[in-house]
């Protein structure tokens, strides 16, 4: 899954200091700690952009495959998905759409929140009701169980 306008509604708070804030939605912790990982599917996080805060964030719920700073997302996603039988991808911008036709092409299903852009929209499974940040990632993972 990707962090930021998927996990979080996409906004970096920047202090005069330097100090940045996100804002991560409970729901979506549940999901990945309560509901995903008991079912046995492996949660990991491939984003753009690097922080601390994102590696407290996975750390506190259970998501030891975290790689940040990706600049090749497609490729690290490969990497990854050559270990895995299946694979499901939610992500909401231009720069998720190399993965998510990956993801189709090798069967598997895509998710994107319903402030995803209009590219990602059209390749998804599933376009959850919520905003990324506000539950999105919650909806993909009870979809992706049920389903």
């Amino acid at each position: 899954m990707d962090v930021d306008g998927t996990l979080t509604d996409g906004r970096i708070y920047i202090s005069q200091t330097g100090e940045c804030m996100k804002a991560f939605n409970i729901k979506d912790g549940c999901g990945i700690h309560d509901i995903l990982i008991p079912a046995g599917i492996v949660p990991v996080v491939i984003t753009g952009r690097k922080s601390d805060i994102v590696s407290n964030r996975c750390k506190e719920l259970g998501i030891s495959e975290v790689y940040q700073g990706v600049t090749n997302k497609v490729y690290q996603l490969r990497q990854i998905s050559n270990e895995l039988s299946s694979v499901a991808y939610i992500g909401d911008d231009l720069n998720d759409l190399e993965c998510m036709r990956a993801v189709i092409n090798e069967r598997g299903k895509v998710g994107c929140p319903s402030d995803a852009v209009n590219e990602v929209k059209a390749l998804a499974d599933f376009v959850t009701p919520h905003r990324g940040g506000d539950g999105a990632v919650r909806d993909f993972i009870e979809w992706i169980v049920k389903n």
